[in-house]
């Protein structure tokens, strides 16, 4: 049985994974949807009652019916490189590939149809609420007299996308700004604004969940940190990440979240502030590891290669294969 990854040429974080499954002998077929029609080839039939596919990657053939594990990771857009790219073609190749594969019997991570879900922040924040996790007071609105509201209950403000990424080529990170006491926001008329309480964080946490596994660290916010500067990715800091225990009532509230979801990957941020409270920020269900693994230690590229091993037949799994039955496994 063959676990499929889904990502482009240039993944290191895929990367890591594969090394572990060759490690164990599970068979692995790398394959970027942009490749379609272009080194890529597929094919499926429905005939008398039976239905089959068949994917060509690199001249190597498989059987849809032998795969055990698709991970989505970073796939490009379908048909992206072939000799005549367009719209139609893309489609048209999408519905082809995810079609076919959405008729196998492996397991997901995750879902197409969870994954698109889980991108949208509003329902992060609600299905946070929901499950338990403690969610800073957020507003998304055009309204600017809403905001002007908001800000006044609240007046330590920052502002962030509401989709993430900038969609130019490449992809543009946005960062999580403050927003000036001054402000107006006659301009929130102009594209929905997502404003969010500041927390006075002393740390940043980042939980990666892989099935019921929750493998977390923490780095800590320097005391000389610049206070305007709120978003850890764009933070000048010599901090390491380090590996930290999981609060029980927020592991519990995690594999509430996942398996409401329905995912079986999830990288979770939290800022924690003075008092120990970890307040919830966002879930990507596709986000990078590599950096904490590296700091840490922590087994997550291992977690992700033995999740994608396992026969999902045998395993008790929900829809995306996150485990259901409530049991917290943590590793810090």
């Amino acid at each position: 049985m063959t676990v499929l990854i889904l990502t482009c040429e240039e993944d290191v974080t895929a990367d890591m994974v594969v090394v572990h499954l060759h490690e164990t002998g599970v068979p692995v077929v790398r394959l970027d949807p942009a490749d379609l029609t272009h080194g890529v080839a597929l094919s499926g039939e429905f005939v008398h009652g039976v239905s089959r596919g068949h994917l060509s990657v690199a001249g190597r053939l498989v059987s849809m019916s032998g795969l055990r594990a698709v991970w989505v990771r970073r796939p490009g857009t379908p048909a992206a490189r072939a000799a005549q790219p367009s719209e139609w073609l893309t489609e048209e190749s999408a519905q082809a590939l995810y079609g076919l594969l959405r008729g196998t019997g492996a397991r997901w991570m995750n879902h197409p149809d969870a994954a698109r879900r889980a991108r949208h922040k509003p329902w992060q924040l609600g299905l946070a609420q929901r499950s338990g996790l403690a969610v800073p007071a957020t507003l998304i609105t055009t309204f600017p007299q809403a905001a002007r509201e908001f800000a006044q209950r609240f007046p330590d403000l920052v502002v962030k996308p509401v989709s993430g990424a900038h969609p130019q080529e490449p992809p543009r990170a946005v960062p999580t700004s403050r927003v000036a006491p001054d402000t107006d926001f006659a301009a929130v008329a102009f594209g929905p604004t997502l404003l969010q309480r500041r927390v006075a964080k002393r740390a940043d946490i980042r939980l990666t969940a892989v099935g019921d596994r929750l493998l977390t660290a923490r780095k800590a916010v320097a005391d000389d940190a610049d206070p305007e500067v709120v978003d850890v990715r764009f933070a000048v800091s010599t901090e390491p990440w380090r590996p930290v225990d999981v609060p029980p009532r927020v592991g519990a509230a995690v594999l509430t979240y996942l398996r409401e979801a329905e995912l079986a990957y999830g990288a979770f941020d939290f800022a924690e502030d003075g008092d120990g409270i970890w307040w919830f920020l966002e879930c990507n269900q596709s986000g990078q590891f590599g950096f904490v693994e590296m700091d840490t230690g922590q087994p997550i590229a291992r977690s992700i290669a033995e999740w994608l091993s396992v026969d999902g037949t045998a395993d008790g799994s929900g829809p995306s294969g996150a485990q259901v039955d409530g049991s917290c496994r943590t590793s810090g």
